[in-house]
């Protein structure tokens, strides 16, 4: 269904908002593995030229963190808690919820909408039903929740 121009903006914003909120949320989840990592290494930082390995390791759990936070998030309920506020929703184009490869398919691909300077992200403004890159290479769709719902 061909979404107006203004609603495409408004949709934007909405998604902006929502992974604002869940960037903080992941913040929180990683300052909370680098404070679990400190005695590790006697409260130094983590860095390639003191502690290699632990330096690949650290940055490994990073990303577990992130693809767990979002993957259990889109397969149970389809919804991050910034998706949660904003009443959105992610479904596959069949209308089910994410399987775990959807999920990681969508996250890799929204890594490529925003290394693009965030092109993917805009492309709600001209797509016509106002997906994003990611939107269309996971065939899954962000979905408005009514009010209440």
């Amino acid at each position: 269904m061909p979404l107006s121009p203004a609603a495409r903006v408004f949709a934007l914003l909405k998604r902006l908002g929502a992974m604002l909120y869940d960037a903080l949320l992941l913040v929180a989840l990683y300052m909370g593995l680098t404070f679990a990592m400190l005695p590790l290494t006697g409260g130094e930082a983590i860095t390639p030229q003191s502690t290699p390995v632990l330096e690949h390791l650290y940055r490994l759990a990073l990303l577990a963190i992130t693809a767990g936070f979002f993957g259990l998030s889109w397969t149970r309920r389809g919804q991050t808690l910034g998706m949660q506020s904003w009443r959105l929703k992610l479904l596959r184009e069949d209308g089910a919820l994410p399987t775990w490869r959807d999920a990681l398919l969508r996250l890799s691909a929204a890594v490529l909408s925003w290394l693009a300077f965030g092109l993917g992200f805009l492309w709600i403004l001209v797509d016509a039903e106002g997906r994003s890159w990611h939107d269309r290479l996971s065939r899954t769709r962000v979905v408005e929740l009514p009010r209440g719902a």
